[in-house]
């Protein structure tokens, strides 16, 4: 008898099916993963907009650009505003990454006295505080409060 040596046309598409099932699987991790890593880099990166702060706050007297400790109120998506630490080539530059590592628009808040300010931008993970609340946030403050949020904050210059 002359048997052929080889694989059955069954017996390759059950390979087929194990090899797609295990990669889904792979690639649903992958998914999470960077997800995972992409609101690490809005975490660190508004970390290091506080450690800026502090170093403005040493050396003008206040969370300001410059000496100029005094002005309106800012509020809102104005994260450039002058004589605040939001104008400061570097918070910039931080502030820049992270909205592009969230994917988000960021809020910047300032007093008039410049002694106190506040920053949330968009996580790129949902439903980080619970399984309902879509879109999270990170908030970082000049009290030193780093934490997640529901809802960005609007006007307030600490994390609530």
């Amino acid at each position: 008898m002359n048997r052929q040596k080889g694989f059955t046309l069954i017996e390759l598409l059950v390979v087929i099916a194990i090899i797609g099932i295990l990669s889904s699987v792979v690639l649903a991790s992958l998914n999470t993963a960077r997800a995972k890593g992409a609101d690490a880099a809005v975490k660190a990166n508004l970390s290091n907009i506080r450690a800026q702060a502090e170093i403005l706050y040493d050396t003008n007297g206040c969370y300001s650009n410059n000496s100029t400790c005094t002005g309106l109120a800012i509020t809102g998506t104005a994260c450039s505003a002058a004589d605040s630490i939001f104008a400061n080539a570097n918070v910039t530059q931080q502030l820049n990454a992270a909205e592009a590592a969230g994917g988000g628009t960021a809020v910047c808040n300032s007093g008039a006295s410049r002694v106190d300010w506040a920053i949330g931008t968009a996580l790129k993970s949902t439903n980080v505080i619970n399984t309902t609340s879509g879109t999270d946030f990170w908030c970082v403050d000049s009290a030193g409060a780093s934490k997640a949020l529901d809802t960005n904050i609007v006007a307030q210059t600490t994390c609530p």
